[in-house]
């Protein structure tokens, strides 16, 4: 068992941030948009973004103020530096925001492997599948007992995957919407999923401290995969690395199981704890101890994994030795609420609105701006576009080929 709150390095670097709203303040001559300069144990430094006039493209002219430069700008993207800390930050505007699918906080977003379909949660009770290019409400998925917590879309994109509060998981027809399977065994609220291969079997994380797979077909729980005794509040699942030992099962597995065998499944725990444990084995292989309770996670690779905690640390582990962490990724103190795999890196969103995208070869961070200090759950992508949900009820679309 490892406690990384002793070693492993931190990247606190300095954080470059930006006013919410800046896309929208800056189309407008002399208009400014505030900026700073975070770095830790140093003080804060200040500064504007002036409008200086729109070119004959509609792309405004934009100066920084001392201390700052400001390069590479576009309708909905500005690249801002600050020389003193080597920090420099590519923020993104939406392209385009709903507002209208859901008339509260929305929990939980994906979107369908085509692209042409969405579908979200939210605390106004409802779970909507609406059309992606426009946020056009197509379906309403009615059926669980209080919030929906967590849905997704199988691979096929045609069908959606959900689990609530009344501790149910349910299999929807994203084409007429009704409900064509509900799974019972687990004893409080699903807080995550995730679907193996091409989704004859999925697995789930609840508040009841168990994380269960499921047999899609005949609508069973096919067993425990982990007993964690503290709430398992995200999961992911992956091909493990070949050089590490996944365990054996106890028992010959069902022939009801598919495509569990030489995967890993990661469980992050209420009670600061990250876990490995073996899909098909059900054998714990590795549990590493964090700074706060662990709120998501998810796969680099099959030997890199991220972990996010409540109190702004991201996590990144190597499977082959969780003793200590490769590096910690800080940007604010603000809870980890969801990551998301993406090209070579990862998108991470947070409880303070921030949202930024992390790649190997970038030496700027790319931050998707619009939330004003509203926590934004979740985000989805399909190829060069992602989009987020947030606590003020919107969905935003960003664009990424406006990089």
């Amino acid at each position: 068992m490892a406690d990384a709150a002793s070693q492993g390095f931190s990247s606190a670097a300095a954080v470059v941030r930006i006013q919410s709203d800046w896309d929208q303040v800056l189309r407008k001559n002399e208009e400014e948009a505030w900026l700073s300069c975070r770095s830790p144990g140093k003080a804060t430094l200040y500064g504007t973004l002036t409008c200086r006039g729109i070119n004959s493209d509609g792309i405004p002219e934009i100066t920084a103020s001392e201390g700052f430069t400001v390069s590479e700008i576009t309708k909905k993207s500005v690249l801002v530096s600050c020389p003193r800390e080597k920090a420099s930050t590519r923020f993104l505007a939406p392209y385009t925001s709903f507002c209208r699918i859901h008339q509260k906080s929305i929990t939980c977003l994906d979107i369908s492997s085509g692209g042409g379909l969405g579908v979200s949660t939210s605390a106004d009770g409802t779970m909507k599948i609406w059309q992606a290019a426009n946020g056009e409400i197509r379906r309403c998925l009615e059926g669980h007992v209080y919030d929906v917590n967590c849905c997704r879309f199988f691979p096929s994109g045609l069908v959606v995957l959900s689990g609530g509060m009344d501790a149910r998981l349910k299999i929807w027809s994203a084409e007429d919407g009704k409900c064509a399977a509900t799974f019972q065994g687990h004893k409080a609220g699903i807080l995550d999923l995730a679907v193996i291969d091409r989704g004859r079997n999925v697995v789930s994380g609840s508040r009841d401290g168990t994380a269960r797979l499921w047999d899609c077909g005949k609508s069973a729980c096919l067993g425990v995969v982990a007993n964690c005794g503290a709430p398992v509040n995200g999961i992911a699942v992956n091909d493990a690395d070949n050089t590490l030992n996944l365990g054996s099962p106890e028992q010959p597995p069902s022939e009801r199981e598919v495509g569990t065998e030489g995967k890993l499944l990661l469980l992050a725990r209420e009670d600061k704890k990250l876990q490995g444990v073996g899909l098909q084995s059900r054998q714990p292989v590795f549990l590493f101890i964090g700074s706060d309770a662990f709120n998501c996670c998810m796969f680099l690779s099959g030997i890199y994994f991220l972990g996010g905690t409540q109190d702004g640390n991201i996590y990144q582990l190597d499977v082959r030795n969780t003793r200590a962490p490769v590096r910690i990724i800080r940007r604010s103190g603000a809870p980890v609420l969801s990551l998301m795999p993406y090209k070579d890196g990862f998108i991470a969103s947070q409880g303070d609105g921030t949202c930024f995208i992390m790649q190997q070869d970038l030496d700027h961070i790319v931050e998707l701006t619009g939330p004003d200090c509203d926590p934004v759950y979740k985000v989805a992508t399909w190829e060069k576009q992602i989009y987020s949900c947030c606590r003020d009820g919107t969905v935003r679309r960003y664009q990424l080929s406006e990089l």
